[in-house]
This record gives C-alpha cells, sequence and structure tokens, in this order.
C-alpha cells in the first residue's frame, strides 16, 4: 500500500518533493530535538491524486489521515472532538517552493458548541476559549467554504464599537459568545447549512481546501510569475495547537536571522502578546519588535536566539521562522529560507562566503536571478527629494522608489496600469493574497496596518516592488476611495511617492532615476563571469542604451534593430518618401538622405562598445507601419513628393495587409527592394571602417538577414550585401573582415537550416517571432485570450515571456544541430524576449548556444542564470 502520510519524524529535509517545504522542515526540526508541536504531513502526491480523482480524497488516503491523528492523540494525551479537553489541530499548506500568502491556513479546528465550553472548563480561561472558537469560525468559513471574510470582520467591528473596545483583545468572553452566535447566523444564512460541529468532517473539509487552494486564482498567478509547475500540488500539514493567545505568558511572532531587506546580519524580527499567528502577518495589530521580547519573557528570548542561530548554522542560510509562546513554553511553527530582497540576498551570500558556511558556486545559486530586477529599479533624484513634503513615515517594508497615481483596489490599480499606462501606488487598509495581480501592477504599495512581515511586506519585497507598509496615521476609507494624511485628502487619481526604503510618504510626483550597483553585486557578477559559458549580449538601438547595457556587463550587442532609428521626427519623411516611390532612382535618391543618419548612429554604437561586436538586423517590419495616418502628415508628405493627398493616401492604403506579420517583411522588402540593403550595408561598412580608424579597435560588423525561410532567399539578398561591402572596402583601402547570418524566426528555416547554413556564418534564433509562427499566436492578440488558457491549464506560462522548450525549444535544438552538422563553426545565438529569462537562459546553455541577447536591465540577471546553469550542469 501506497504511503500517503508522514509523521514529523519520519521525514527530513531532503524530502521537499514529497513532504513540501513547510513539511521537510518540520520533520528536520522534530529530528534536530527543537521544540516543535507534534504532528503529521499528507504529501503533494495526495494533492494529485486528489485532482486526478475528479476533486476526491480516496478512501485509502483519509484511512492513512485519521490513523496519524490517533498516533498524534496518544501523543498528546488528548482526544479529537472530546467534549471536556479536546485536542485541537492546525491545518497548513506546503507546497515545495515557497508561496507566501499564496496558500490557506486554518487554526483551532476541532472546536465546537460543545467541546469550546469543555475547553474553556479545562484552561479556566473562558475568554481564550471563546476567542479561538470564533476565529476557528471565521477561519474555517473563509478558507473552507469560501464566504467572504467582510461579513464576518464587519460583526466583530461593530461589536467592539458598541462595547467601546479597541482592540480585539480588549473583548470579555461574554462579547465573544455575541460574536460567535453572529457568526454562527450569518454563516447559516450564506450556506443554508448550521456551522459543521463534526470535528472529523471540519478536518477532511479543511484538508480538501488546502488542496483547493493550491488551484486558486492567486496560486496560478504566483506560480506563473515565479516558475513553479503547476503539477507539483501542495502537501498539507496537520499539527498539534499551541496558543498565543492564552494570556500575558503567551504570544506570537515572526522573525528572521538577518534583515531582509538589507541582509544584516542579526535577529530581525516582530511578535504580539496574546494573540494568534495570523494577527502577525495579516498586521491586524502592530507587532513589537523581537528585542522587547527580552524584556517581556527573558527565558523565551533566550532560547529563542539560541534555536535561531541553530536553523541558520544547521541549514546555512538566513531562516525565516515562525513561533508561538504558551503559557512561557516556546515553541517553533516552521523554518524556512527567508524571503529576501535582491540586495539582502547579495550581501547575505557574500558574507555567508566569507563566514566560511558556503562556497562561491553555492553563493551564486543562492540569488533568484529573477530577483536581480530589485537592484535596478529607481530611487528619487537626490535634488528632487529635497523639495519633497513628507506627509508621513511607516515601516519600510520594500526598497526603492515609487511615485504615481493613488488607486484603492487591486482590479482598479491592474486596469489603470496596463489600459492607460499609468504610474500606480496601491493604498489599502491591508492588502490579502487577492490582491496580487494589482500589487504587481503597482509601482508603490502603501497599507494602514501590518508590520514588516505583513502579507504586503512579504509579496513586495519578493516582487521587488516598493512597500510602505504599517502607517496607522492614515484615515481611509476604501469604499468612497479617499484616504487623508498629514493634513491632506487624497482621492483616487491624486499623487503620491514613496519611498521604502525610508517609509516616508511624500505629497506628489518625486522625480526618480535608475539605481546603480556597488560592491558585493559585483563580487557576485565577477563570480558569475568566471562560472558562466554562455556570453551575454544586448538588444540596443542607441547609443545611450548601449553604453547602459555594456555598463551592466553586456559583450556586445546581440540584435540592432535599424527600424527603430527610422521613426525620429526628422528622419520619418525620408523613409516615407522612398516608402512612396514609383522607381528604384527616387528610392534611391530618398535613401541616400537616410544614409548620413543611419551611418552616424552606427559609429555612434559601434564606438560606445569600444571594440565589443554588433549584429545589425536590416530593415524588418512591413512598411505600411512607417506611413503616415495623420490628414496633416499626407498632406505635408503630398506637397514634397509633388503629388496630392489623395494619391498619398491611395498609395498607403495599398500597402495595407490582411496579416502584416506574416507579409512583406524582413529579407522580402530587400527582395523586392535591394537598394534598402544596398544603403544599409554601405552605412554600416562605412562606419565600422571609420570607427576602427578613428579608436585602434578592430571591428568585424555582423550583418543579420531577417526572416529568411530559404537558402535561395538567403543567397539572393547575401549576394547584393557582399557586392557593396566588398566596394565600400575598396573605396576605404580596408581588408576588414565581416560575418553575414540569418534570424531564424520561421519554422522552415529551423527544419532547413542545414541548407541555410551553407550560407549564413551565425544564426540568431529570434524567439518572438518563432514563438509567434509556431503557435500560429498573435503576440500583440495573444494576451487576450491566454487567462482562459491558463484557468483551463491549458498553458501554465506565457509563450513569449518563457520560452516554450517542448515545441519552438525543439525547432532551435534541431536547428542548432542542422546547422552545426553543415558548418561546426557556426556561431548560435538568441535575440528574442526570452534571453533574459532564467529558464530560457537555462535552456540555452543546455543546447549549446554561445550567446543570448537581451534588454539593457536583464543583462545581469542572464548573466547569473546563465552561471547558474553551467554550475547545475556540472
Amino acid at each position: 500500500m501506497k504511503k500517503w502520510v508522514y509523521e514529523f519524524a519520519e521525514g527530513n529535509a531532503n524530502m521537499r518533493e514529497l513532504l513540501g517545504g513547510k513539511g521537510a522542515n518540520l520533520a528536520e526540526m522534530t529530528n534536530l530535538g527543537l521544540p516543535i508541536p507534534n504532528g503529521f504531513t499528507v504529501t503533494t502526491e495526495a494533492c494529485t491524486d486528489y485532482y486526478n480523482q475528479g476533486k476526491a480524497i480516496s478512501q485509502e488516503i483519509i484511512d492513512q489521515i485519521f490513523e496519524a491523528l490517533a498516533k498524534l492523540e496518544v501523543k498528546q494525551g488528548k482526544k479529537f472532538g472530546d467534549p471536556n479537553d479536546p485536542l485541537l489541530v492546525s491545518v497548513r499548506s506546503g507546497a515545495r517552493a515557497s508561496m507566501p500568502g499564496m496558500m490557506d491556513t486554518i487554526l483551532n479546528l476541532g472546536l465546537n458548541d460543545i467541546s469550546v465550553e469543555g475547553f474553556a472548563q479545562k484552561t479556566g480561561n473562558p475568554r481564550f476559549a471563546y476567542d479561538s472558537y470564533r476565529r476557528f469560525i471565521q477561519m474555517f468559513s473563509d478558507v473552507v467554504m469560501e464566504m467572504s471574510k467582510t461579513f464576518f470582520e464587519g460583526i466583530l467591528d461593530s461589536i467592539k464599537q458598541a462595547k467601546g473596545a479597541k482592540y480585539d483583545t480588549d473583548l470579555t468572553a461574554e462579547d465573544l459568545k455575541e460574536v460567535i452566535a453572529k457568526y454562527k447566523a450569518i454563516y447559516a444564512e450564506k450556506m443554508g447549512a448550521e456551522f459543521p460541529q463534526d470535528p472529523k468532517v471540519q478536518l477532511m473539509e479543511a484538508v480538501k481546501a488546502v488542496f483547493r487552494s493550491w488551484d486558486n486564482p492567486r496560486a496560478i498567478v504566483y506560480r506563473r510569475m515565479n516558475d513553479i509547475p503547476g503539477d507539483w500540488g501542495t502537501a498539507v500539514n496537520v499539527q498539534a495547537m499551541v496558543f498565543g493567545n492564552m494570556g500575558n505568558t503567551s504570544g506570537t511572532g515572526v522573525a528572521f536571522t538577518r534583515d531582509p531587506s538589507t541582509g544584516e546580519k542579526g535577529i530581525f524580527g516582530e511578535y504580539l502578546i496574546n494573540a494568534q499567528g495570523e494577527d502577525v502577518v495579516a498586521g491586524i495589530r502592530t507587532p513589537q519588535p523581537i528585542s522587547k521580547l527580552a524584556e517581556d519573557l527573558p527565558q523565551c528570548y533566550e532560547q529563542f536566539m539560541e534555536i535561531a542561530e541553530r536553523l541558520e548554522n544547521h541549514y546555512r542560510d538566513m531562516q525565516d521562522m515562525e513561533f508561538t509562546i504558551q503559557e512561557g513554553r516556546l515553541f517553533f511553527l516552521q523554518t524556512r529560507n527567508g524571503k529576501r530582497t535582491a540586495p539582502a540576498a547579495i550581501k547575505i551570500a557574500c558574507d555567508l562566503v566569507d563566514e566560511g558556511k558556503i562556497t562561491p558556486e553555492e553563493a551564486v545559486l543562492r540569488i533568484e536571478a529573477k530577483s536581480l530586477d530589485q537592484l535596478l529599479h529607481p530611487t528619487f533624484v537626490a535634488q528632487a527629494l529635497k523639495n519633497g513634503e513628507v506627509i508621513g513615515q511607516a515601516l519600510p517594508a520594500s526598497p526603492g522608489a515609487a511615485a504615481g497615481k493613488v488607486y484603492f483596489s487591486a482590479e482598479e490599480a491592474k486596469e489603470a496600469h496596463e489600459e492607460r499606462g499609468e504610474a500606480v501606488v496601491l493604498v489599502r487598509l491591508e492588502t490579502s493574497p487577492e490582491d496580487i495581480e494589482g500589487m504587481h501592477a503597482a509601482e508603490g504599495i502603501l497599507t494602514v496596518r501590518g508590520g514588516m512581515t505583513s502579507h504586503a511586506a512579504v509579496v513586495a519585497r519578493g516582487m521587488g516592488t516598493c512597500c510602505v507598509s504599517g502607517c496607522g496615521d492614515i484615515s481611509i476609507d476604501e469604499e468612497a476611495k479617499v484616504f487623508s494624511l498629514g493634513g491632506y485628502t487624497f482621492h483616487e487619481g491624486d499623487e503620491i511617492s514613496l519611498d521604502g526604503s525610508t517609509g516616508k510618504i511624500y505629497k506628489g510626483l518625486i522625480e526618480t532615476q535608475d539605481a546603480s550597483v556597488g560592491g558585493d553585486f559585483g563580487r557576485i557578477m565577477a563570480w558569475a563571469d568566471e562560472f558562466r559559458r554562455l556570453r551575454v549580449r544586448t538588444n540596443a538601438d542607441t547609443p545611450a542604451d548601449t553604453a547602459n547595457a555594456v555598463r551592466l556587463g553586456a559583450e556586445g550587442i546581440g540584435l540592432c534593430r535599424t527600424e527603430h532609428m527610422f521613426f525620429d521626427p526628422e528622419r520619418i519623411p525620408k523613409i516615407r518618401k522612398m516608402i512612396l516611390s514609383d522607381t528604384a532612382e527616387q528610392r534611391e535618391a530618398a535613401l541616400n538622405e537616410l544614409l548620413p543618419f543611419q551611418k552616424g548612429d552606427f559609429k555612434a554604437m559601434y564606438t560606445a562598445l569600444d571594440g565589443r561586436p554588433m549584429t545589425v538586423r536590416y530593415l524588418d517590419p512591413p512598411l505600411h507601419e512607417f506611413v503616415p495616418t495623420d490628414p496633416e502628415d499626407i498632406k505635408a508628405l503630398a506637397e514634397d513628393m509633388g503629388m496630392t493627398p489623395e494619391q498619398v493616401q491611395q498609395k498607403c492604403d495599398d500597402l495595407h495587409e490582411f496579416n502584416p506579420m506574416m507579409g512583406h517583411r524582413g529579407c522580402r522588402l530587400a527582395v523586392t527592394y535591394p537598394e534598402i540593403a544596398k544603403m544599409q550595408t554601405r552605412a554600416v561598412m562605412e562606419a565600422a571602417i571609420e570607427v576602427q580608424e578613428e579608436t585602434g579597435k578592430t571591428i568585424t560588423p555582423e550583418i543579420m538577414i531577417p526572416l529568411v525561410g530559404d537558402k535561395k532567399e538567403l543567397k539572393y539578398v547575401k549576394d547584393v550585401v557582399v557586392a557593396v561591402a566588398e566596394q565600400v572596402k575598396a573605396e576605404k583601402n580596408s581588408d576588414m573582415q565581416y560575418h553575414i547570418g540569418t534570424m531564424i524566426e520561421i519554422p522552415r528555416a529551423a527544419l532547413m537550416a542545414d541548407e541555410i547554413a551553407e550560407e549564413a556564418e551565425f544564426f540568431s534564433f529570434g524567439t518572438n517571432d518563432l514563438t509567434q509562427m509556431t503557435f500560429g499566436f498573435s503576440r500583440d492578440d495573444a494576451g487576450k485570450f491566454l487567462d482562459s488558457y491558463y484557468s483551463s491549464k491549458i498553458y501554465e506560462s506565457d509563450p513569449f515571456a518563457r520560452l516554450d522548450q517542448n515545441g519552438v525549444g525543439q525547432l532551435i535544438q534541431l536547428a542548432a544541430q542542422k546547422g552545426k552538422a553543415t558548418r561546426p563553426d557556426i556561431k548560435l545565438g538568441i535575440c528574442g524576449e526570452h534571453g533574459g529569462d532564467p529558464s530560457s537562459v537555462a535552456f540555452c546553455h543546455k543546447v549549446g548556444l554561445n550567446y543570448v541577447s537581451c534588454s539593457p536591465f536583464r543583462v545581469p540577471i542572464a548573466r547569473l542564470a546563465a552561471a547558474q546553469a553551467a554550475i547545475e550542469d556540472k
């Protein structure tokens, strides 16, 4: 019989895939002899089986759960459902990858109308017993039955108001009985049934709810953002309850062994006396710093510090720990490698190397490549900040600077950002996992409640989004879309700025600037460059982008899109004249006007590259993208060309295509109008020869012909290029070498790569178009329907963001093999957006490409991902 359930003592830290991260760590801590409440884990395989059985738990799994529960009863000396002294448990999820705030927790499970009275008598603390029951009803209703929390929050707030109570802890046992009665009444009204009284039913419904939560919309979004496969499933941890809400010698807290924002060594955390775990994480009351525990409960503090150090030394990494103190006795509820900001991750990794705990290779593997985005996020311009008016200050929960328009709901924040392109600051009483997409859309997040370990803080740090939390001075009305702070009132659409590094809140917009990187970042990058095999280039079309990418470690340009150079107001009329010309002579005359601009651009790029290589892609987009649509522009162009506006309009209309992305573009333009390729070749070669003479740096131009699908097509354009290149060399008395290659972006080109390699000296995989044509998706329109594919589990991720390794990847692998068979020294690279995606970079390493090319700010991500791929390959 298969084993679906493991007691904590039966597992260890290496069983993450089966027991999930939380279960594996609870097992490890149990085996280390630490004070862990007893319990058991239902495996991730049981979750997968639940979905395979059409969302049902098999009888075999149910039997094993109750066998484990019986053993837990023996250990605890209490019976589940006992009316006088009931065993109560918590039910928590735990996937193998940490998903903070994504999954749901239920505490105090096992209480009912009868056992709560026995529990009150047994503990001699009626207030605590009824507080535990009301929390259980609220959590069970929310997590298991999916009733809105607002029903319960409304009841609690109205009773607190009626009793003149500021905090939950001010309510008496009698007050809490009133709360429970109202909770049960609203439950019966909304659910059409009484609140379940059988603890066994409660437990199985809770287990099912955890399995269901693996597939709730926010979990799916989080997985898509963090490349977590949907078939991993989550484990369920059932653990004997310990209570932090038993009075002033009890409490609960969250702590890190190093500061998760800065990486500084030393315990960083907070706790609440007389509270349960969700109070700290949800930020319902603003907690005390952990150092205050030394005054409140000195023995617990000493024991806590000793265990925290032991855990960090054991796991050789910064730990994120949850603990509860029950009547002066300390218990650890979980530990995990803590989520941290990118600056903290880099500092911690370097410090751990210096402390002799890990190797440089391990340090490189410890940093999530995607998280480097955070390091490159903006800060405020110092001069602008001097004039900023501070209207409040709260906790600096996640670093960076943000300025934007205020929105009060996740939906409105997302809409403003995605549909209107606005910079958004999300302002909430407190965030919850449902807000994930709005948080993702926001430049910054501001919350009224919550500490440094609240949901908003943890999730914002993970995303690299600026966050200021726990600003209790704010008076907010989310329904009316208004808040006031520092003597000012702000409505939806008003502008504020946040400093996530200091916690300061400013009135109006303050100018931001890009971050600069230093010391420890340089060490990590130097190690990464030492370990990686893949080269990293950038996609850049301007000298400024080029210089920025070089500063961030780019080793050249893998894609210079020449068409981007034509949209300048001074140049666009000239390209339009070329497009609307009737003869080759007219076209050449218009192109000769463009030649100095194109050559000047290339000279500036080659100068900025300082001897590094550049792959120049010839004109790619369909010509209709350049023609005027505004009547004034049409009129001006008509006058310039001696035509009527009607004639110009007709020519523009004639260029219209039903499917332009598969139309007259790329090399097809050069086949029809070879003079375009001639002008671009002259511009590249003249620029390269002149910069080489001026700087003394050797330059070898790389000319890339786009959208090739056939060897003869490439040869036709290549012959044009070679003729002009040789002519320019003769004119300038130069012996410059140059290479001609192609983009592989049509599936047919991948299939014919052995023939195409007879003419091409290099391949660059244009994965944006290759993905588009392999899937038959328009990349501009796919976003409209891909959400349905995610929710229906057809696809897990956006194929334009993360390379489809099974389909598109197979074409890349095939083309690479075929190209090398014909030309063993062929150079292979990738220049689509996938070049900066860590999982796609790992794939490029695996299939033997020479380089990846990505946007400038993703260059450090690609460098680190390439190193991680090489280390893991060992």
